[in-house]
């Protein structure tokens, strides 16, 4: 991930000074799931170097935060900010599988030729995109919004409602128990767009291991990885088109997903 400079960047930095960022993924990830007092902290982070915590999220970026487990969404609430985290709390009432997730106010984001350039090859855009980017005279300004989502256990209890969406604009969906995975395992998951398969999508992982190109989703949204490492796995993905306003030539929306992987 270290040296990518687009739009999954700290945009804060670019409208604050004029200059580029260098690159950041936004994720959260829980600190304590196996809290026993029915507590749950969570990291909200943009960084470079997944999982290490780098930027804190505003508090007042947040549009919508929850967490579900057994079907019952509680609030994630804001806790605290630090210097490399924003620290989100939710207090659930029963054991299961849980599914967190954030989405972010969206931002306005304008970016030079050369990154243009560097922002479509790494997030694999379809080679139409560059040709309407050019047909337009290179200029490139572009509203985004960022959505996060993570996966943990809690306790022993079944609980089948982690297969369901949480209604992010843009979100990956595990096909299997994503508490349940190994090094060594196929871990499948399902892009959707407000809800609907979306075909054609690249989805990144990282640490990527030997996973080049990025694979993209099918024409059911489906999209498969072998993991090879323990520990947190990200994946990634960042849906762009042209804007459906004057304002701004392009629109996204950025998804992340956080598992962890256990030792073969």
């Amino acid at each position: 991930m270290k040296g990518r400079t687009t739009l999954a960047l700290a945009a804060t930095l670019w409208l604050a000074t004029g200059a580029a960022a260098s690159a950041h993924d936004t994720w959260i990830r829980a600190r304590n799931p196996a809290a026993a007092n029915g507590t749950i902290l969570f990291d909200l982070s943009s960084g470079m170097e997944f999982p290490t915590l780098d930027t804190a999220i505003a508090p007042e970026r947040v549009a919508r935060a929850g967490l579900r487990v057994n079907g019952r969404e509680v609030p994630l609430l804001v806790r605290g900010e630090g210097r490399a985290s924003l620290e989100l709390l939710a207090t659930h009432g029963s054991p299961g599988l849980a599914i967190a997730w954030v989405t972010l106010h969206p931002r306005i984001l304008e970016l030079t030729p050369a990154q243009v350039r560097e922002y479509l090859q790494e997030i694999a855009a379809p080679a139409s995109v560059g040709e309407a980017w050019s047909a337009r005279g290179g200029r490139w300004r572009e509203r985004y919004v960022k959505h996060a989502k993570t996966c943990l256990r809690i306790g022993e209890a079944a609980d089948g409602s982690w297969a369901e969406p949480v209604a992010l604009a843009l979100e990956i969906v595990p096909e299997s128990d994503p508490t349940a995975l190994r090094v060594g395992d196929r871990v499948a998951v399902r892009l959707l767009k407000n809800g609907a398969p979306l075909a054609g999508l690249a989805v990144g992982m990282e640490p990527r291991g030997r996973q080049a190109p990025l694979p993209r989703s099918d024409a059911e949204g489906r999209v498969s990885f072998v993991v090879e490492r323990p520990g947190p796995l990200l994946l990634s993905a960042t849906e762009l088109r042209p804007s459906s306003s004057g304002e701004n030539e392009w629109e996204s929306d950025f998804t992340t997903l956080v598992l962890d992987v256990a030792p073969r």
